[in-house]
């Protein structure tokens, strides 16, 4: 039978270990170094064996605090979503709402650039749009949109505005990474951006012309979310605001 001098160092040492703040460093310090493997040696490199040795912890650690490899993945791509969250610079009030729609594109396309190999990994499962700090970063995206829609400057709708804006970035991105350097021109990056913006919006606000779709876009963004309408009355309202803006 063990001393109990040793046992009760053996508890302390297990009580270490599951400590709520010393499992959460640890596992910080485990996600910083699949990730630095990610960018410095690509996906295959990113080994649970590896990442223990990079980590300093024994390899039982990593599957004990994701699971598995794919555990410790999704993990890595939600560190990237909450990095590039944190980058994003935000203006409630930009005196150029196109130009602010020009940036935040540009923003998301260096980020995917400067981090190649980490936003494949965010991108490369669909199941991935449940992270919390994706959808942070898309509710950012559907606010500008919503300031181009309440001045008028909206030519489609929100939601498609929104998907197509995501998706020729993210498409930008992808492409780029895919060609080999020599072929990498940066005015593809450039065309690709305006022709989302032309598909968008409008080159003068919609609310000054005589057509009811811009001015219904405009008019449902700017719909507060209290009115002295009864429930009923705001959801026949915005079904009619919805026909208005989707003609033409």
């Amino acid at each position: 039978m063990p001393p109990r001098s040793r046992v009760r160092d053996g508890a302390a040492a297990v009580d270490s270990e599951t400590a709520p703040m010393d499992r959460e460093q640890t596992r910080q310090r485990v996600i910083e170094a699949a990730a630095d493997l990610l960018a410095r040696e690509g996906r295959d490199a990113v080994t649970t064996r590896a990442v223990a040795v990079a980590a300093g912890v024994q390899a039982p650690a990593i599957y004990r605090l994701f699971g598995d490899k794919e555990g410790l993945l999704e993990a890595v791509a939600e560190h990237g979503f909450a990095t590039f969250l944190a980058a994003k610079r935000v203006d409630p009030d930009p005196q150029d709402p196109i130009e602010d729609l020009r940036a935040g594109w540009d923003l998301a396309v260096e980020f995917g650039l400067a981090h190649p190999s980490l936003y494949v990994l965010m991108y490369s499962e669909p199941k991935r749009a449940t992270s919390a700090a994706f959808k942070a970063g898309m509710d950012i995206l559907r606010g500008r949109v919503r300031r181009l829609a309440a001045g008028g400057w909206l030519r489609v709708d929100e939601e498609l505005a929104v998907t197509l804006i995501h998706a020729t970035a993210r498409g930008a991105v992808l492409t780029w990474l895919s060609l080999p350097e020599d072929r990498r021109n940066p005015a593809l990056l450039t065309a690709l951006r305006e022709s989302m913006v032309a598909a968008v919006t409008n080159q003068e606000p919609a609310v000054q012309d005589a057509g009811p779709a811009g001015a219904a876009r405009a008019l449902r963004a700017a719909l507060p979310e209290q009115t002295t309408l009864s429930g009923a009355e705001q959801h026949l309202l915005r079904e009619w605001l919805d026909r208005l803006a989707s003609d033409g």
